[in-house]
């Protein structure tokens, strides 16, 4: 899908307003109103909501990217979606490694560096203590990923282009990381993205940047289609008024992310045994990995299940460590899901209140026609205990972070209906 102008877009955004108010009538109602006016931004429009075209997709992509005009004259990145992290980067027009962009993709600094003695540098670190040899020192940071990537570079400070749902635009400056030396795990040495668009809850990540600006409440949202796609906002406006589940974040040492549990798991509506898991929301994983304990709960239920069924395990298909194939090559995950029975994670503290996974959001259909697990083993790859619900998971539904009341909150829908605009 091609990179829309900015007339398309203010199209579409104007489009969206309509169209949400039809599928979710209750969705703007007085009480997704903001509660302090007067603390907003003078800037801000009356209506302080952004909407942003998400592409990609779980697979083959491996990931959901949105394209930022940074800059005036501003200009185009495309960016992967992180809720996991905090910190926005762009590859940085400077001795690189592990850059495959184009130098006209490059982010050019122009005298826009963040000093080592401004708060905010002391928000991307994990230590308190800030090595300045001079307040006016340029800001460095580190950034590494639970996959073992990571990224190094310097913080800096430009435009960013925000488009609200009304039509109206602002060009705040945000602040992000120029990253000029970048690692990558994975049998990819490097994504086909600019960078990485921080959506975490900790002070430099792009969502706190526009709410300290009073330019929106503090609340980040996306829709993940399974058929790729899908789209991202910023405040609260195309929250729906009912129908969604919510659930308390944890305030535990993963202050910066946004975990939410304990959780018991369930297969087929079953309990498993497995219970008090802590997950995280994470869309810059593809794949939903999960403790070892809890993983193999999974992989055996799914497992005796399938026995009744004309699958056999594809041990040929390099695409996920699990896959089945049937008698002839599956097309589509509609092929698929009738063989398998929906998981979900049950809130022990929230009755009734469950994350739904059905077929689709823990498979997928590979090139080779076969059907894989796409929930892994976290303990293998070195995340220890910690579960994390990725991409594959989160598909097919609004999910939304309220960083004012510290919830997360989700209702399944149809991510695709931006296509047809």
């Amino acid at each position: 899908m091609s990179v829309k102008s900015w007339g398309e877009v203010a199209l579409h955004t104007l489009l969206v307003f309509l169209l949400f108010s039809a599928i979710f009538p209750l969705t703007f109602s007085a009480a997704n109103q903001p509660r302090n006016p007067k603390k907003r931004n003078p800037l801000a429009s009356d209506s302080s909501s952004a909407v942003f075209q998400v592409e990609g997709n779980v697979y083959p992509l491996g990931h959901y990217t949105v394209s930022l005009n940074i800059g005036y004259p501003p200009k185009l990145y495309d960016f992967d979606i992180d809720s996991g992290s905090d910190l926005t980067w762009v590859q940085c027009d400077a001795p690189c490694k592990g850059c495959t962009k184009p130098p006209d993709q490059l982010y050019k600094p122009n005298n826009n560096l963040v000093q080592c003695d401004e708060e905010l540098c002391a928000g991307i670190h994990v230590s308190k203590e800030r090595q300045c040899s001079a307040p006016s020192d340029q800001c460095n940071y580190e950034v590494e990923y639970a996959d073992q990537g990571s990224s190094l570079g310097v913080l800096v400070r430009d435009h960013i282009t925000l488009r609200y749902t009304n039509g109206s635009v602002v060009r705040p400056r945000i602040a992000f990381g120029c990253g000029y030396d970048q690692k990558y795990s994975g049998p990819n040495s490097a994504p086909s993205t600019a960078g990485v668009l921080g959506l975490g809850r900790g002070s430099a990540s792009f969502l706190s940047q526009l709410h300290a600006l009073g330019l929106i409440r503090n609340f980040v949202g996306h829709c993940l289609s399974v058929q790729g796609g899908g789209f991202l906002f910023f405040g609260d406006d195309l929250i729906p008024s009912s129908g969604v589940v919510w659930i308390p974040m944890l305030a535990s040492s993963l202050e910066k992310h946004y975990s939410i549990g304990p959780a018991k798991l369930l297969f087929d509506g079953k309990d498993t045994s497995v219970k008090d898991l802590e997950l995280i929301f994470d869309s810059g994983s593809s794949y939903t990995y999960l403790n070892s304990k809890a993983y193999q709960a999974v992989v055996d239920r799914v497992t005796n299940d399938l026995k009744r069924q004309k699958l056999e395990r594809a041990t040929d298909d390099p695409s996920l460590p699990i896959c089945w194939k049937g008698t002839k090559p599956f097309k589509s995950l509609s092929d698929v899901k009738s063989y398998f029975k929906p998981l979900a994670f049950s809130f022990q503290k929230a009755k009734n209140s469950q994350l739904q996974l059905p077929p689709e959001s823990y498979l997928i259909v590979t090139k080779h026609g076969n059907a894989c697990l796409g929930i892994l083993d976290g303990t293998e790859v070195g995340l220890e205990n910690l579960n994390i619900i990725g991409d594959i998971s989160l598909q097919d539904k609004i999910v939304i972070y309220d960083n004012e009341k510290e919830k997360i909150g989700w209702v399944s829908t149809n991510c695709d209906w931006l296509k047809e605009l």
